[in-house]
């Protein structure tokens, strides 16, 4: 039986509780603590290789790929490295959850054009200080992320004894 005093949700609320839902760091969220980051969700256009943060630039925000591609980038010199390529249904700037934190990687689009979701640090600080259960689900999201991630990072390092190219780690980072 619905309870007649729970909240619903528009159409376009119902399809954002849904996109949020194909991330790892929203999965564990019920709806009503998804819909507590709608107005926080910001849709930005990007073109193809246009950076969208640079490797020690501050973490002020998450993003959530919509559309396209965008490249994680690890610089050496001049010289960049592809950790990852991560598309649609992922999201990258995941450090941003934490205080303090800077970019480990630069990202760069590297498809025509890319939608992503911003949501600004400020925000989800807003939102973990209002509903810690909301900000436990996802720091413990994240600590799964970084824990899967590991662990292809060390099966890889361990096929390659010792020598190996850091994009055939797969990671949503």
């Amino acid at each position: 039986m619905r309870n007649p005093f729970q909240r619903s949700f528009t159409d376009e609320e119902l399809g954002l509780i849904d996109f949020l839902s194909t991330f790892q760091l929203f999965e564990q969220l019920t709806a009503k603590e998804k819909s507590a980051f709608f107005s926080y969700l910001y849709l930005r256009k990007y073109k193809e290789d246009e950076v969208v943060f640079f490797r020690k630039d501050p973490s002020h925000a998450l993003y959530l790929v919509k559309s396209g591609r965008v490249a994680l980038l690890i610089d050496e010199g001049q010289d960049f490295e592809t950790l990852s390529v991560v598309s649609a249904g992922q999201s990258f700037g995941n450090n941003t959850l934490l205080v303090k934190t800077q970019r480990p990687y630069s990202s760069v689009v590297r498809s025509t054009e890319a939608e992503l979701y911003v949501i600004p640090h400020v925000n989800i600080q807003d939102v973990f200080a209002s509903n810690p259960r909301i900000k436990a689900k996802m720091l413990a999201s994240l600590g799964e992320i970084h824990d899967a991630y590991l662990q292809d990072l060390f099966h890889v390092y361990r096929s390659a004894k010792g020598f190996f190219n850091l994009n055939q780690v797969s990671a949503n980072i």
